[in-house]
């Protein structure tokens, strides 16, 4: 894949802010890594600065990770309703979200996110417990500038259909609910699967050694890089795919069975270089 359309040369006047601000809410107090993993890869995708919105817990220690990442406690250990309004009126300064991540399953939680997908008009890279809270309100996804990133459960879940290994199953159920919900979906296995609800595209980039927890994370955190620079959710899906995959070829050859996701960070410069 030539991913030059998204990494263009930079001009020597370019500046903090031209290739993007992402906003990501992610984490829980059991839930910690997600943010740090969501952000990363962000950064090493190409964005100019990303602040993380969670639960306290979740944020000291994104914090204490690497000095790169901004973070914004929320008080409490969940994100609740009542932190909506604040979340709502941060988002208005950013080029695009990645929400879902560690986020928890609290019926509080579900609900929060529910009203702030409703109400925000960005780019939006969902994904994990970001999924299960639209299930039941899959309305709100229609019309909205969103990828999902499921899993096959998380596609089960949002659908009420199970996907086969067979990747021309997965192709006709993606497409389909693609078409359904308007949205693009990457639906995320062994083969990725990729539509917008009009073409369908495979990623076989990756390797079987990538089932650590945050591999997710890692693929949500690019592609929010990618659509805060302006690349539309068709493209910005392939291309994260693309390199999250490559990322982790790379990362899996240097460490093998003990390959984890943090690992797949200092790889992805190195993918976006090589094919750009």
């Amino acid at each position: 894949m030539n991913l030059s359309h998204i990494y263009p040369p930079r001009s020597a006047w370019t500046h903090k802010g031209e290739h993007g601000h992402v906003l990501i809410l992610a984490g829980s107090k059991r839930y910690s890594g997600s943010p740090v993993f969501n952000a990363i890869s962000a950064l090493r995708a190409g964005a100019d600065l990303i602040h993380c919105v969670g639960p306290e817990r979740a944020m000291n220690i994104a914090a204490g990770f690497l000095p790169d990442i901004i973070t914004v406690p929320l008080p409490g250990d969940i994100l609740r309703p009542k932190h909506i309004a604040f979340i709502l009126k941060l988002a208005s300064k950013f080029d695009s979200i990645i929400l879902g991540s560690g986020l928890g399953r609290a019926s509080e939680t579900f609900k929060a996110i529910q009203e702030i997908v409703a109400k925000i008009d960005l780019p939006m890279a969902i994904d994990a417990d970001g999924i299960r809270a639209l299930a039941p309100k899959k309305e709100i996804i229609k019309g909205k500038n969103i990828v999902l990133t499921p899993h096959l459960v998380e596609f089960e879940i949002l659908t009420g259909q199970k996907v086969k290994s067979e990747v021309e199953d997965r192709k006709e159920k993606v497409k389909k609910w693609a078409e359904n919900l308007g949205c693009t979906i990457l639906l995320k296995g062994h083969i990725d699967v990729i539509s917008d609800g009009k073409e369908v595209a495979v990623e076989k980039a990756g390797s079987p050694y990538m089932t650590a927890g945050g591999m997710g994370d890692t693929l949500t955190g690019i592609l929010g890089a990618i659509l805060a620079r302006k690349v539309n959710p068709w493209e910005a899906a392939q291309a994260a795919a693309f390199i999250n995959g490559k990322a982790g070829e790379l990362a899996a050859k240097k460490y093998g069975e003990g390959v984890l996701a943090s690992d797949i960070f200092d790889f992805i410069p190195e993918v976006i270089k090589k094919y750009t």
